[in-house]
């Protein structure tokens, strides 16, 4: 049952592993500090904000949002630790509100990672504050427990950070919102509310915003990562410290009448006696049926690892208590010969096989059960999440707003090959996509031809860019592609035919150094206007859209300085709507040495045939990473492409 606090309240925290999910009216900064047993904060390395998201235990929001998913792992903080406080703050310098007077009641929810609430708390009787502790993990005689704290602070974040005890409040308060600023064009504006107090979404244009994107559904802070180019995954981690809460207590609860609350879930069938309850799409909390559909996808996710996470545990349990059984029974040397040492043989490998079974069982189960859920789920995704086989994108419209994720492929694991989910990136996209092009890359591209290798790699980076030119509205979205060698005529064929590139493929030196000239000038251009929160002053010729930049055969026509401007635009084009997409073999740029490494890692590596190298944060699971392909004969592509020209054309693009 929820706990729904009022100021001052506290409740016990059941769990350890949880969330903290803010939802605001308008953008707002979230961050969080760590406290000793009397509630100080050491220094900066216990705090955790924009400009440095991490700290072990615990991660917050990169940027400023209408909403937020904090995570915390309150057994992995700091030694010493003993309070955890989520801070909130109003960005300094955006054109929006000074103050949390002139905005809706924040909403803070402590959830476990299955998304129960645990217990609530609505931020009421704010005025002229900008800053707010918002509520308070503690640890109290070994247990944990989040009050409801609500304390203000007309001076903003550098007196909040004060009155905790940080030296410096007044530099390290600047520092991020110097960070808010640079990353206030991936932030989430405020979802506007109908007559009926539903959220609804929208697309922006403007430079220094980004399109808004809904509420985080229940991920781990890092979904899948590639061991060869990306540290270990670490834990999911969270929130912070504070003081006693000034004026009267209001003990009179809101009933979060701010807040809309998520649109229910469909109601599945009801199940007959002895049956399981019929799956239906859209068994998920959300703001609108995609959303729902992007939960759910990430709950079968976290289902299959941790079923099958659970059954390889077993069966580890099963092999080491038969070896432990053996060991015994042969520590006698009279079992050694004779038909003693052979019977305790047979009844150790027979526990271990009724073991082994009783799990498998129940992983079938779990398992069944899943796919009845997929092959009710996949008809009915929209194109973004959908397979090019889906006949959505037969009839498929480009849309006037963006979605909140787009499918990139699927994953599976070996216990249930043909169970598939769905692999989905939030848009717009937070890192860059490198297709690896080596034979080195799998076993599946180590028996194939380096030619026929390379065209698979670039063919799946041109699918890439066609899905999210069809996902986005006409004209918010450009495609610009470098082929040093025009080696990649073939598979460009159908961006080139559709006209819906930005220009001509760029060849040769010359063109490389052009364009990576141009997207830097719009990278170094939309900074400095937000930084100075003059977006007005950008020059009129420039595309505020989002930037996808494909690369093929790199480093291939790359000198020093393209290198430069490469790196430059992987770490810095992202938060400023410039993305990359490369088509590479780790091994040709070699080469370089170190010096690319952290290019490497700043993408999300995928394969154009099947490959295991992706791995989850929870188990560590090596997931098989299944590319979409179009059907053969199928000519989907170019309809969708031809839908995405005749759109443009229509918006006067």
């Amino acid at each position: 049952m929820t706990a729904e606090l009022v100021r001052g309240q506290n409740h016990t925290l059941p769990q350890t592993r949880l969330e903290i999910r803010v939802s605001a009216g308008t953008p707002v900064v979230a961050g969080a500090t760590l406290g000793d047993e009397r509630g100080t904060v050491r220094g900066v390395d216990w705090i955790a904000h924009p400009g440095s998201p991490q700290l072990p235990g615990l991660e917050v929001s990169q940027q400023a949002a209408a909403d937020h998913r904090l995570a915390v792992d309150l057994e992995a903080l700091p030694a010493g630790a003993h309070r955890v406080t989520v801070l909130l703050a109003l960005p300094v310098g955006a054109g929006g509100p000074a103050r949390f007077g002139a905005v809706p009641a924040p909403f803070v929810a402590v959830t476990g990672l299955d998304g129960a609430e645990i217990a609530t708390f609505t931020l009421t009787g704010l005025d002229a504050e900008s800053a707010v502790s918002a509520l308070e993990l503690y640890r109290r005689q070994d247990a944990w427990k989040v009050r409801a704290v609500g304390q203000g602070y007309a001076g903003g974040l550098a007196e909040m950070l004060a009155d905790q005890g940080v030296a410096e409040a007044t530099g390290l308060a600047g520092s991020i919102q110097e960070a808010v600023t640079r990353g206030m064009a991936r932030s989430v504006a405020p979802p506007p509310r109908t007559q009926e107090g539903d959220r609804v979404r929208h697309a922006t244009g403007s430079a220094d915003h980004r399109p808004p994107t809904p509420p985080r559904a229940p991920e781990p802070p890092e979904p899948l990562t590639d061991p060869a180019t990306t540290p270990q995954p670490h834990t999911a981690q969270g929130p912070a410290a504070t003081g006693p809460a000034e004026g009267p207590i209001n003990y009179a609860h809101p009933r979060r009448r701010h807040a809309a609350p998520p649109s229910p879930p469909p109601t599945p069938p009801p199940a007959q006696p002895g049956q399981a309850a019929q799956p239906v799409a859209g068994d998920a909390t959300g703001w609108s049926m995609d959303e729902r559909l992007y939960n759910q996808i990430w709950g079968m996710f976290e289902d299959l690892a941790r079923a099958v996470a659970a059954y390889r545990s077993a069966v580890d349990f099963a092999e080491s208590r038969m070896d432990q059984e053996l060991d015994r029974s042969l520590s006698d040397p009279r079992n050694r010969i004779g038909g003693a040492g052979d019977r305790a043989r047979e009844e150790a490998r027979a526990k271990r096989d009724e073991l082994t079974s009783r799990a498998r069982e129940v992983l079938d189960r779990d398992l069944a059960q899943l796919a009845a859920e997929a092959a009710v789920v996949e008809p009915a995704l929209p194109a973004a999440y959908a397979g090019w086989g889906n006949p959505v994108w037969h009839a498929h419209r480009v849309p006037m707003e963006i979605p909140m994720a787009l499918r990139i492929g699927d994953l599976h694991l070996p216990e249930r090959p043909d169970l598939r989910v769905p692999l989905l990136v939030r848009l717009p996209l937070e890192r860059g996509i490198w297709v690896d092009s080596g034979r080195t890359a799998s076993e599946a591209a180590a028996l194939m031809d380096t030619d026929r290798l390379r065209r698979l790699a670039m063919e799946t980076a041109v699918a890439h860019a066609a899905r999210l030119l069809a996902v986005y509205p006409p004209g918010e979205f450009s495609v610009h592609v470098i082929d040093p060698a025009g080696a990649a005529a073939g598979p460009l064929a159908p961006l080139v035919g559709a006209g819906v590139l930005a220009g001509p493929p760029a060849a040769g030196s010359g063109g490389v150094s052009s364009v990576l000239a141009h997207l830097t000038r719009r990278v170094d251009l939309v900074q400095m206007a937000v930084r100075a929160g003059a977006s007005d002053a950008l020059p009129p010729d420039l595309d505020t859209g989002e930037q996808l930049l494909v690369v093929n055969d790199f480093p291939h026509g790359f000198d020093d300085r393209a290198v430069t401007q490469l790196r430059y635009l992987a770490d810095e084009g992202p938060a400023v709507g410039v993305h990359l997409l490369m088509v590479a073999d780790r091994e040709e740029a070699s080469a370089y040495g170190p010096v690319l490494d952290p290019l490497w890692r700043s993408l999300l590596r995928i394969t154009p045939v099947a490959d295991s190298h992706l791995a989850d944060p929870w188990v560590g699971h090596a997931w098989t990473y299944e590319p979409l392909t179009v059907p053969p004969g199928s000519r989907v592509l170019e309809q969708v492409l031809a839908a995405v020209a005749a759109a443009r054309r229509a918006a006067g693009r």
